[in-house]
C-alpha cells in the first residue's frame, strides 16, 4: 500500500510541477517585447498616434501605438516621423 500512496503523491507533485512550469512561461511570454519585421509605406495621422518605441533590430524603426493600441511600424528618417514623435513628445512634457 505505501508504494502505491508514494506514486500518488509523486503524480500530484509532478501535475503541481507542471501546472506551474505552464503557467509561468504563459506570463512570461505576455510580456515579451514587440518587433518590427516589416515596415509601413504609408504616413500615419499624428492626431490618431499616442506613444512611440524606437527599434534599431532587426530593422532601424519607429514603432508607433495609436489610440486604439494598434502598433504600426515606419521607417525613422521620414519628415513626418520626426514630426509625430517631437508632437508625442510635447504632449508628454504638457502632461
Amino acid at each position: 500500500m505505501k508504494p502505491h500512496t508514494a506514486a500518488i503523491l509523486l503524480l500530484v507533485w509532478l501535475g503541481i510541477f507542471t501546472v506551474h512550469t505552464v503557467k509561468g512561461s504563459a506570463s512570461s511570454a505576455s510580456s515579451r517585447k514587440y518587433r518590427c519585421v516589416t515596415l509601413s509605406p504609408k504616413q500615419l495621422n499624428i492626431r490618431n498616434l499616442v506613444s512611440y518605441e524606437k527599434q534599431q533590430v532587426p530593422l532601424d524603426a519607429i514603432m508607433f501605438i495609436t489610440t486604439k493600441g494598434i502598433r504600426i511600424c515606419v521607417r525613422p528618417d521620414q519628415d513626418w516621423v520626426q514630426a509625430a514623435i517631437k508632437k508625442i513628445d510635447e504632449r508628454r512634457a504638457a502632461k
